[in-house]
């Protein structure tokens, strides 16, 4: 590793990180504690900026909301995250804007600060239509892809900013495409976590490795992959039937296996390839999830497992961003050393 100074905006950038785990995991423990209707509007909470207490607030709540009885917890559950989510969407301002300052300096990142703003922008928009839409499973989904999406590019852009160049051997051609498809697969079955989530269907298998006693249960996939499905009237606790949800969980649990073959394949090749520190990780962050996914099932969903489970899901991915980012800087490296003998031979 080449020791160099870390470009400005580097600690802005690794604490909106740390910030964002916070928001992904605040968002999970919401959707964990059935909070996400708390409010019933958005951006406010019954048309106030906290949850109403005063008998005044609690008067108008219930004059302007009949159909959604004030639950204080559940209020403050949704509230404090949608505080800590726009206290990140200003840090990500903030960056987005310094990005623009010194957009002339070296090596100073402008594409990934202006996407992390859009893609921060459309986060807004799917948290407001997860409340107006009333947990649409589709919505829902989206809006937690992008939390885990905005978590990922904010410690890509950290990587960045930390201006540290690996020097790495044994990267080839297809270790760095292993490396991507497991990226993609990992972030396919967060994508099926949330509709697992969205649509209540964690504990519709409560036994492992079997569901219901059967290595191959009735399932009704049509209907629990129906993603045209109408909006409404209100999908909290889910609407669909317990076959529909059996093939969800069957589905997440199949995507499991997958990815931890795939993982462990990868682990294997960086190990071959002198990368053990990397192989070590991927091979950390992947134990936890398996063991988080297995307590879910075995424990009956605990809130505090379930909440850990996604913090598992994070680690995961964000161990695939750095090992992808590392062997493609590794490329990118070599390709410069490669063409600075070329070049001092042309000066001559």
């Amino acid at each position: 590793m080449t020791a160099r100074k870390p470009l400005p905006g580097y600690r802005l950038a690794l604490f909106a990180t740390l910030l964002a785990v916070l928001v992904v995991l605040l968002g999970a423990y919401t959707r964990l504690t059935h909070a996400g209707l708390g409010c019933p509007d958005w951006p406010g909470c019954y048309g106030f900026i906290s949850v109403p207490q005063s008998e005044a607030q609690l008067a108008h709540a219930e004059a302007n909301f009949p159909h959604a009885p004030v639950e204080a917890q559940k209020g403050w559950n949704e509230m404090i995250h949608r505080y800590f989510a726009g206290s990140l969407g200003l840090l990500i301002l903030t960056l987005a804007v310094q990005a623009l300052r010194r957009r002339a300096e070296p090596d100073q990142p402008l594409k990934l600060p202006l996407l992390l703003l859009g893609v921060v922008i459309a986060q807004a928009a799917f948290g407001m239509w997860t409340v107006t839409l009333q947990l649409w499973p589709q919505v829902v989904t989206a809006h937690l892809l992008g939390g885990f999406t905005t978590l990922s590019l904010l410690f890509l852009l950290s990587l960045r900013l930390s201006a540290a160049l690996p020097v790495l051997s044994g990267v080839t051609t297809r270790l760095r495409g292993l490396a991507m498809l497991a990226l993609l697969l990992v972030i396919g079955q967060i994508a099926l976590g949330g509709w697992v989530s969205s649509n209540y269907a964690a504990v519709a298998c409560v036994d492992l490795p079997t569901c219901h006693g059967q290595w191959w249960p009735a399932a009704d996939f049509a209907n629990g992959f129906h993603l045209t499905q109408h909006i409404g009237p209100n999908y909290l606790g889910g609407q669909l039937d317990s076959e529909a949800r059996t093939a969800i969980h069957l589905t997440h649990r199949l995507g499991a296996v997958l990815v931890t073959l795939i993982l462990l394949l990868l682990a294997w090749r960086l190990r071959a390839g002198g990368l053990g520190r990397l192989a070590g990780l991927v091979l950390l962050a992947l134990g936890l999830q398996v063991s988080l996914g297995v307590s879910n099932v075995l424990l009956h969903l605990p809130l505090a497992v379930a909440v850990a489970h996604n913090a598992g899901g994070a680690a995961l991915l964000l161990s695939l961003v750095l090992v992808n980012y590392r062997l493609r800087a590794a490329n990118a490296v070599r390709a410069v050393q490669a063409a600075a003998p070329a070049e001092l031979a042309l000066g001559k």
